[in-house]
C-alpha cells in the first residue's frame, strides 16, 4: 500500500476510535514512515524538523485565547448575550425563530469578514461563541449546524473573495502556481480567472450549508446545564461602564491595527491583552490567571496544530505523494469525467492529511495541471480542478484550523466533541457538496 494512503487512513481510523488527535497524528506518521522504508530516527527527524512552523501558529492561538478570556472579563460579549436573551423572554415561536436566524446570520457574516474585511481567520470563534452557548441551548440549536455554518462560510470566503486570506490563496498561491507550472504548456492565467474558476465549487459549500441547517441538523437538540469553564461568564459580572466599553472597543481596534500592519495575529492579540490589563478591565494582579485561563482554553488547538506540522513533514518525507498522484493519472487514461473525479478525490485525501489547503496547492500543481491540460480541460476548468482539489478536506480534517476553531468555541462548556460534532459533520456537508459542484465545474467550464 502507498505509504501516504496508509498514513492518512491510519490517522482517520485512530481519530474515529476516539484516540486523542495529537496521538493519532504521531502514531500514523510513524507507521507511514516505517512503511515507506524510513528508519525511526529519520521519521522522528522529519517530524521534529517541521514542528517550528506549527509551534509558531500554536503560540499565536494561545495568545488569542488569553485575549478572549480578557474580553470575557470586560463584559462586552455578555451585553450581547444578554440583549439576545432578553428577546427570548417571550414564548412566542416567531420570536425564538427570529433570534435563531439572527444568530445564524451573525455567524455567517463574522465568518466571511474573518477571511477578508477583518482577516483574523478563526480567532473570532473562541471570542464570540462561548458567551452565546447559553442562548443557543435555550433555542435548542444543534451545535453541529453551527460548526457547518462556520466551516462552510470561512471556506467559501477565502476561496471566492480576493482580499485578505482570499488574496493569499487565489492570487499568491493558486494563480502563482498555475502560471509557474503552466508556462511550459502555454497556459497564462489572469487574476480575474481565479474567482470565476472557484465560483461553482463555492456554490457546493453553500449547498452543504443549507443541507446542514435545513435537513441534517434542523431538529432541536438538548444540552445539559453548562459547567463553569475559563470562558464562561463570572458568577457576578460587573456592569460594563461607558468608559470600560470605550476601552474594550479601543483594545479590539488597536489589536486589529497591529495585526494588519505587522501581519501578526500574535502581536495584535498581545497588544489587545495588555491594553485591557493596563486599563483596569481586570485587576493587574490577575494577569497571570487570565493568561493561564486562555492557555487552558486553547491548549488543545495549539498542540494539535503543532503536531499536524510534524505529521505533514513526515508525509512529505515518505516521498509517496507524487507516486500516488501519478498512479491516479495512469488509472484515468483519457476519460475526462473519470479524470476530474479521481483528481478531486485524491486532492481531498491529501488535504485531509495536511489539514491545510494553502499547503496542498504547490504539491498538486506540478502534476494536476499537466494532467488536466493533457486530458483536454480548458484553462479555467484546470484551475478549478486544482483549487478545489486543494481546498477539499480543509474543512473536515481533524487537524484543520477551521474544525479546531469551531471546536474551541462550541466546546467551551465541554459538550461538543471534536471528531463527532465538528470533523464528521463538516466533512460530510462541506466536502461532498464541494466535490460534486467542482466536478460539474470541470465539465462545463
Amino acid at each position: 500500500m502507498n505509504a501516504a494512503v496508509l498514513t492518512i487512513l491510519s490517522m482517520i481510523v485512530l481519530c474515529l476510535l476516539r484516540i486523542p488527535v495529537a496521538i493519532a497524528l504521531i502514531s500514523a506518521a510513524m507507521l507511514g514512515a516505517l512503511h515507506a522504508g524510513l528508519s525511526m530516527n529519520d521519521a522522528i527527524g522529519a517530524f521534529n524538523d517541521n514542528l517550528l512552523v506549527g509551534a509558531q501558529v500554536g503560540l499565536t492561538y494561545v495568545m488569542i485565547g488569553a485575549f478572549a478570556v480578557a474580553l470575557s472579563r470586560s463584559g462586552l460579549l455578555e451585553l450581547l448575550a444578554d440583549a439576545i436573551s432578553a428577546r427570548l423572554g417571550s414564548d412566542e415561536q416567531s420570536t425564538r425563530k427570529g433570534v435563531k436566524w439572527t444568530l445564524f446570520g451573525l455567524f455567517i457574516v463574522a465568518s466571511l469578514m474573518s477571511q477578508n474585511l477583518v482577516p483574523v481567520h478563526i480567532a473570532f470563534i473562541p471570542i464570540l461563541l462561548p458567551p452565546l452557548l447559553v442562548v443557543l441551548d435555550r433555542l435548542r440549536v444543534d451545535r453541529r449546524a453551527v460548526a457547518c455554518i462556520l466551516a462552510c462560510s470561512i471556506s467559501a470566503s477565502y476561496l471566492l473573495l480576493p482580499t485578505g486570506f482570499g488574496a493569499i490563496f487565489l492570487n499568491e498561491i493558486l494563480l502563482a502556481n498555475v502560471n509557474s507550472v503552466g508556462a511550459d504548456y502555454g497556459l497564462t492565467a489572469t487574476a480575474d480567472m481565479a474567482p470565476k474558476a472557484m465560483a461553482l465549487p463555492v456554490l457546493g459549500l453553500v449547498a452543504g450549508l443549507l443541507v446542514a441547517v435545513f435537513i441534517s441538523y434542523r431538529r432541536p437538540r438538548d444540552y445539559v446545564t453548562p459547567r463553569p469553564t475559563a470562558a464562561a461568564r463570572p458568577a457576578s459580572p460587573a456592569r460594563l461602564k461607558p468608559l470600560q466599553l470605550v476601552i474594550t472597543l479601543g483594545a479590539l481596534a488597536v489589536a486589529l491595527v497591529f495585526q494588519l500592519k505587522f501581519d501578526s495575529l500574535l502581536l495584535g492579540a498581545m497588544v489587545g491583552f495588555l491594553i485591557l490589563g493596563v486599563s483596569g478591565i481586570f485587576r493587574w494582579q490577575e494577569q497571570d490567571d487570565v493568561f493561564t485561563d486562555g492557555l487552558r482554553m486553547m491548549a488543545q488547538i495549539a498542540v494539535i496544530i503543532t503536531v499536524a506540522s510534524g505529521f505533514a513533514g513526515v508525509l512529505t518525507a515518505t516521498g509517496e505523494i507524487e507516486p500516488l498522484v501519478a498512479a491516479s493519472a495512469e488509472l484515468i487514461g483519457g476519460n475526462m469525467a473519470l479524470g476530474a473525479a479521481v483528481m478531486l478525490v485524491v486532492g481531498l485525501f491529501i488535504t485531509i492529511g495536511f489539514g491545510d489547503s494553502f499547503a496542498s496547492v504547490p504539491i498538486l500543481a506540478p502534476i494536476y495541471l499537466p494532467l488536466a491540460l493533457t486530458l483536454g480541460f480548458d484553462p479555467l476548468a484546470a484551475m478549478a480542478l486544482l483549487g478545489a482539489s486543494a481546498a477539499l478536506g480543509d474543512a473536515g480534517s481533524p487537524a484543520s484550523t477551521i474544525t479546531l476553531g469551531a471546536t474551541a468555541g462550541l466546546n467551551a462548556d465541554g459538550q461538543h466533541d471534536h471528531i463527532r460534532d465538528s470533523v464528521i459533520p463538516t466533512f460530510l456537508h462541506c466536502n461532498i457538496g464541494m466535490l460534486v459542484f467542482a466536478w460539474i465545474a470541470a465539465m462545463v467550464l
